[in-house]
């Protein structure tokens, strides 16, 4: 019998398996957009952040709401920081030196999340910490400090309770506008050492419990482990980048391919080659943009896709 170097599960099916005319919507932290930007490279229909990265469950929710409500921002929500306006339930890339451009695109980005919430047939939401800020003259719970001075934020940990019901409040709300949509709840394998190693332990461990038991007493929520296959299947530090925080290629691209394997239907795995082929194609960088042969590798790529789309109305192409 050879020796095991490394811990390995069968994963357990999906319940509601993703093909090309599923809809998904992720939400949540860094690592939600590393599978996002997977499932787009395999030409599925997806929006992804629509308030930027969150982190915390009850920053989820605000963004949830925001997106169900179809809530529009003004100059009063924003805060000036330094030489930019932000918004302390977004992330940071919605920053600007023009509050109207930050209020443009905050805006714009929940009217569409509005009418694609609406009609998703899934709904990712990756939890990233239990730990929230919360500021002082407000006195509300912010998605992201943007650096703002420590001494504006008190610093709390989310109890399993108000996370639970805040899990349970956005699951609610989204069923009553899209009672068929199915979610699947993940846990970052994203450590948050800064917050201190015991103190990340604790944190994480609060939200898997809170995600468990709200699956537990909830039909159509679900569980992928995310977590656990970098915990406890990878195990070792030559998987994450050099911050020794974050996943690295390797590590993504293994946890996609055990997503893939329990939530994608199999059925669609000559599509989702077909269009990872035409992605990478689209991201070729010629030496000479104006060449007779480049231009003719441009309009077989185009036809690829009028192909394509023509068989499969519902595979989506992505053009950075």
């Amino acid at each position: 019998m050879g020796i095991k170097l490394r811990t390995d599960w069968k994963l357990k099916p999906g319940g509601s398996l993703i093909d090309h005319h599923s809809k998904i919507m992720l939400i949540g932290s860094c690592f939600s957009e590393h599978i996002s930007d997977k499932l787009k490279f395999s030409g599925f229909d997806v929006f992804e952040n629509p308030h930027g990265i969150v982190f915390h469950p009850l920053a989820i929710e605000r963004a949830v709401s925001d997106c169900l409500q179809e809530t529009q921002y003004s100059k009063e929500d924003l805060v000036f920081n330094g030489e930019v306006w932000t918004s302390l339930n977004h992330h940071g890339r919605f920053n600007n030196t023009d509050p109207q451009d930050v209020l443009d695109s905050i805006n714009a980005s929940i009217r569409k999340a509005h009418i694609f919430l609406g009609s998703a047939s899934h709904l990712v939401l990756t939890l990233g910490t239990s730990w929230a800020y919360r500021h002082v003259e407000k006195e509300s719970l912010v998605a992201n400090c943007h650096k703002i001075p420590q001494k504006e934020f008190k610093k709390e940990l989310l109890s399993h309770e108000e996370i639970l019901a805040s899990l349970e409040r956005t699951v609610s709300r989204v069923r009553e506008v899209n009672p068929k949509v199915a979610t699947l709840l993940t846990v970052s394998p994203v450590r948050h050492i800064k917050d201190g190693m015991v103190e990340n332990t604790l944190s994480k461990a609060r939200l898997h419990e809170s995600a468990h038991q709200l699956i537990a007493e909830k039909d159509g929520v679900s569980y992928f482990p995310a977590y656990e296959l970098m915990m406890d299947d990878l195990r070792d530090y030559r998987f994450y980048k050099s911050d020794l925080i974050h996943p690295n290629e390797t590590a993504v691209e293994y946890i996609w391919e055990r997503f893939s394997e329990s939530w994608i239907n199999p059925s669609a795995g000559q599509l989702m080659q077909e269009a990872q082929s035409i992605h990478r194609a689209l991201k070729h960088r010629p030496l000479q943009a104006s060449s007779v042969k480049h231009h003719e590798f441009q309009e077989k790529i185009e036809r690829q896709i009028r192909e394509l789309q023509e068989k499969n109305s519902r595979l989506c192409i992505y053009r950075d």
